[in-house]
């Protein structure tokens, strides 16, 4: 288990005393109902970030299925790299898309929700008034796919091990769990640590249940190809490392019927084909060795559907809305690295990316420029900072860059010519300001050797994109490369931060609350296989990011994301590439799909079914 400092370790005493524990005591040792001891409880059949369900107790379906959604066929879809484990929960090996379908968790999300869960190993939550406490009311039909019964003790040694032993993204956001006892079979209590994390309850209830006997003979921590012990919909059928899996979906699936899975689950086998990069991915669509296809490239999507099946209507294109903040996508520094520790020369190297230009020569105008962290949302930092955001702010001045409290950072337009000579200029300035000299055409960085950088990058998908800002860094003096290698070699290096610039696509909530500190915290900076890959550790920041996850109402999480926003754009810690509000899918004709498309997810896997009519 990670142990907690001493100062927040529960102590025989802590528990026996201290108010936010007396629940726990009371009812681990005198066995008294929820009722008993604490009336004012709320007992729910969901959890929100803000206490905000949409829907109601006794809920028959989500609005956004087809309840009556036939069963069976197959549905495969294209995956790159490769796999080497079935374990997706600890930091080694590689693991296999879609593994996730054969885990439960104690609530469920909906697709149409930003931030909620609704019972499904757990039938409902009781809270207290604070949050600290809570008791999950396990459904006693729940049960493992090997009909071995899913118990309250496997909930608590699943929080456990993923603590102890999960990647660092999942472990981290559990070390708020003080205490998680199964107070009987079909009752889980939670006390957590003190400082109010609206998330953690959700963080909680989403984690997968894992069968404790079956690891009791299973190692945790190592990478296995040994298909482990699920309770969801799917178990794993055939695979072949590194080429393909499939899952199965379970007949006797014990929740099937369950609000949060009806009209889901609808195709007897989920199938994943693995390939190299995408352009041969999409040779491999074209030829119908798999059925569905999101396109992520704009020239492919505009010039490259006009072969026969599409043209005679065998191949269907769609584009799905998304209603998602944006994902934060770009070329990310490694600040831990000494030629890229300043921000002016990370600023300078962003300036010779010429996005105007490879928008309309290379991705047919179809995408804009992502400037915020949280772009397409109401958490982007606008304008002169004003009202509680200036508030926050002025708390931390003298801390932070001066330069947040006037109009946020903006990635420079270009003149569209691929090498706008002024921005050039600008960038050399920056450059001669950090320290940086030029001897002949190599520019001398201010540790006294020429400044190198290496793109790194597992396919090839976005060498058209690199080469030309290569070549715009190179005529600023800087030795650029792009490397490209295999998918397991790029995983590992970036695990261990073995970097200078990668391309990363990064997800935000709309209430971001933990994933902020995975992200930009200062203890993540130092954590091997952490998803804070830029390295960057500031105790503002670390300020902003531990008011935002303790906020209880929605405009204070405004606010806040919006002071973090212009705080982390000060930084220069990426160069920002570019979005788009819907998804490109195309997929042979052979599926249907609910007429509502969930606002938050295309719901593909979950909600579409097989049609053998077509």
């Amino acid at each position: 288990m990670i142990r907690l400092p001493n100062n927040c370790r529960p102590t025989r005493r802590s528990i026996l005393s201290g108010p936010a524990i007396t629940m726990a005591s009371l009812l681990v040792s005198r066995g008294l109902s929820r009722a008993e001891v604490r009336p004012q409880f709320s007992t729910s059949h969901g959890l929100s970030a803000f206490g905000d369900l949409a829907e109601k107790p006794g809920f028959k379906a989500f609005a956004y299925v087809q309840p009556n959604a036939p069963k069976g066929g197959t549905i495969s879809q294209d995956v790159y790299g490769t796999f080497n484990s079935l374990n997706p929960y600890i930091l080694r090996g590689d693991p296999a898309s879609g593994i996730g379908l054969i885990f439960d968790s104690l609530m469920a999300p909906s697709f149409d929700e930003r931030d909620s869960l609704y019972g499904l190993i757990a039938q409902s939550v009781c809270m207290s008034p604070d949050k600290r406490e809570l008791c999950f009311e396990l459904r006693k039909e729940a049960r493992f796919n090997d009909h071995t019964p899913l118990t309250a003790h496997d909930v608590v040694f699943s929080l456990n091990i993923l603590k102890e032993k999960g990647n660092p993204t999942i472990s981290q956001g559990l070390q708020g769990i003080q205490l998680i006892q199964a107070k009987t079979d079909h009752e889980v209590v939670a006390i957590l640590a003190s400082g109010l994390n609206r998330e953690l309850p959700l963080t909680i209830a989403s984690q997968p249940v894992f069968s404790a006997s079956y690891y009791a003979t299973h190692p945790f921590d190592e990478t296995t190809l040994d298909p482990p012990l699920g309770s969801g919909p799917y178990r794993v059928g055939a695979f072949e490392q590194g080429r393909y899996i499939s899952y199965e979906r379970v007949s006797d699936y014990w929740a099937a019927d369950l609000p949060v899975n009806v009209g889901q689950n609808n195709f007897d086998v989920v199938r994943y084909e693995y390939f190299p990069d995408r352009p041969v991915a999409f040779e491999a669509f074209k030829a119908r060795a798999y059925t569905l296809h999101e396109e992520f490239t704009a020239a492919t999507w505009v010039r490259g559907y006009d072969f026969p099946a599409v043209e005679d209507g065998r191949v269907v294109r769609e584009e799905i809305p998304d209603a998602n903040i944006s994902g934060i996508q770009g070329w990310f520094f490694n600040t831990r690295r000494e030629a890229l520790k300043d921000p002016r020369i990370r600023e300078a190297i962003g300036n010779a990316f010429d996005f105007d230009w490879t928008n309309k020569n290379l991705m047919y105008g179809a995408y804009q420029r992502t400037q915020s962290y949280f772009e397409n949302s109401d958490l982007a930092a606008r304008g002169l900072p004003d009202g509680a955001v200036l508030a926050l702010l002025e708390r931390l001045r003298g801390k932070i860059p001066d330069e947040v409290f006037g109009e946020p950072y903006m990635s420079p337009n270009s003149n569209g010519s691929g090498q706008d000579r002024s921005l050039l200029r600008g960038a050399s300035d920056l450059l001669s300001a950090a320290g940086c000299t030029r001897d002949d055409s190599t520019l001398i960085g201010p540790h006294g050797r020429p400044l190198t950088i290496e793109f790194l990058d597992f396919s090839t998908a976005f060498t058209r994109v690199t080469q030309p800002f290569i070549k715009n860094l190179r005529l600023l003096g800087i030795d650029a490369q792009l490397r490209i290698v295999d998918a397991a070699q790029y995983r590992k290096r970036v695990e261990d931060f073995d970097f200078d610039i990668t391309t990363q696509r990064l997800i935000m909530s709309f209430a971001p609350g933990e994933e902020l500190r995975a992200l930009f915290g200062s203890k993540a900076a130092g954590t091997v296989g952490s998803r804070n890959i830029t390295g960057i550790s500031d105790s503002a920041i670390d300020s902003l990011i531990s008011e935002a996850i303790a906020a209880s109402k929605r405009e204070e999480v405004v606010a806040i994301c919006r002071s973090l926003d212009r705080v982390l754009r000060a930084k220069r810690l990426w160069v920002p590439q570019w979005y788009k509000a819907n998804h490109w899918i195309a997929h042979w004709n052979v599926f249907g799909h609910p007429r509502h498309t969930p606002k938050y997810n295309p719901g593909i896997i979950r909600t579409w079914w097989s049609t053998t009519s077509k």
